[in-house]
């Protein structure tokens, strides 16, 4: 078995220097060897109680022994299908499956016309959704324009990177990237729901917007939470400027904040819907899911060649695992459980967490919450964030930095953890801060 050492110099001579950062101090990071459940082991035998999910993927729990079957048995029958051209049923099967979840749900008794259903474009990656779904909006708007908020983070392949906001991705690669996104400030209290709207209206009467791209929930963002009314006022100024409403439900989707989809937590039915990570709890498969009346108008009838495809298109080992995933979601309860656990997290996070020299403040929905740390006078309190989470590494919890200035602590567990594995968490965290504080103290002039 290969040591923690020796899988980073392999890297270290071999990946590109962009992709993993490793710490000279040895600090960061640990070497995935296995992972079940909620807990992960590293390449030297290390348990660790993962606190992040694996980025929201693992909702059912990592490796969650039915979703790995389904795999299995599917990698044994038939690996690999051909996209857009010969079909597999499970295909079908899932993109069933995503319509009654979706747009069957959000509409079923609430009008005397039929049910609304959905069509499923598959993809790989969350960016690809993202990608089908600006697709969409040109081709059944004709208008290039697209709004998107400002912190948001929809992936960084050229059409997400264009409408992901943070300059740390866009500025090595602005020369090459279009130009049809209009960034908007994401609102974080009532009172800046109306600005907001000005701006998103302005932009609508002077620009050719087709879309409104938003994250219903901002988390590479750093955990942003809006007011509750900003999603059914985005669904109004789309409804009257005929403009499509896209959410961007890859983090937040499949029970993370408690809910289905994080939409619903405003009754807010979107023309299109992003979804990944915790689709297949595993497996590259994305998908971008729109109301098929919507998805009829903007896409053509194949005449044997697809606009829009890729090799992989609707994996069958992909759809098996997701249609498995979504199983496993519904028969273990995990959405309330969700719901119930973030309301847990958030009252522990509020009662114990405290540093005389740090502000801090707690913020999220079910099981995605965010502890953002500031010096006082407002500062970010970077280099604190990232040293808690080096020293929560170092006793066997897993978690994040979110936010550009990385000074969020981001809890995104599977949402199969319990509630005495939160508390331990947090007693641990809480341990960090009270050390550090009397380091601080020591060492203050």
């Amino acid at each position: 078995m290969s040591t923690t050492t020796q899988v980073l110099k392999q890297l270290r001579d071999h990946e590109s220097r962009n992709v993993t950062f490793i710490d000279p101090d040895g600090s960061w990071p640990i070497v995935w060897d296995r992972a079940r459940g909620v807990h992960v082991w590293d390449a030297e035998g290390r348990k660790y109680l993962d606190l992040t999910g694996a980025f929201g993927v693992a909702a059912a729990g990592h490796a969650n022994p039915r979703v790995v079957r389904a795999g299995q048995r599917q990698m044994g029958k038939l690996l690999h299908a051909m996209g857009d051209v010969h079909p597999h049923a499970l295909k079908a099967q899932l993109a069933r499956e995503l319509s009654r979840l979706t747009f069957e749900r959000w509409t079923r008794g609430k009008s005397k016309s039929n049910t609304a259903t959905g069509k499923t474009i598959f993809c790989n990656s969350g960016f690809e959704a993202v990608e089908a779904a600006l697709k969409t909006a040109l081709l059944a708007t004709s208008k290039p324009g697209v709004i998107a908020f400002e912190k948001s983070y929809h992936g960084l392949g050229y059409g997400a990177l264009s409408v992901t906001h943070r300059d740390h991705f866009r500025r090595p690669f602005h020369p090459q990237l279009g130009k049809f996104c209009h960034f908007v400030s994401y609102p974080a209290a009532a009172r800046e729901l109306d600005e907001m709207e000005r701006a998103v209206r302005r932009l609508l009467k002077s620009k050719k917007i087709g879309a409104i791209l938003v994250e219903p929930i901002q988390a590479r963002g750093g955990i942003n939470v809006p007011p509750v009314q900003f999603l059914p006022r985005l669904r109004r100024l789309c409804h009257n400027h005929g403009a499509l409403l896209i959410v961007d439900e890859i983090y937040t989707g499949f029970g993370r904040t408690g809910k289905w989809f994080a939409c619903e937590h405003s009754r807010t039915v979107p023309d299109l819907i992003c979804l990944g990570k915790a689709l297949t709890g595993g497996f590259p498969l994305s998908a971008c899911v729109g109301r098929a009346e919507l998805m009829d108008a903007a896409w053509p009838i194949s005449e044997g060649e697809a606009i829009h495809t890729s090799t992989f298109l609707g994996h069958p080992v992909g759809c098996a695992m997701a249609l498995a995933q979504i199983e496993e979601i519904r028969k273990q309860k995990l959405v309330p459980h969700s719901a119930q656990l973030g309301e847990f997290l958030l009252r522990t996070l509020q009662s114990r967490l405290s540093h005389p020299q740090l502000e801090i403040s707690i913020r999220g929905v079910g099981l995605m919450i965010g502890v953002e740390l500031r010096l006082h006078g407002g500062v970010p309190a970077t280099m604190a964030s990232l040293r808690f989470i080096k020293e929560m590494l170092q006793l066997g919890f897993i978690l994040l930095p979110e936010g550009a200035s990385a000074n969020v602590i981001s809890f995104t567990p599977p949402l199969t953890i319990t509630r005495s594995q939160l508390s331990t968490t947090v007693n641990a965290l809480q341990k960090c801060l009270d050390r550090d504080s009397r380091i601080s103290r020591r060492t203050r002039p």
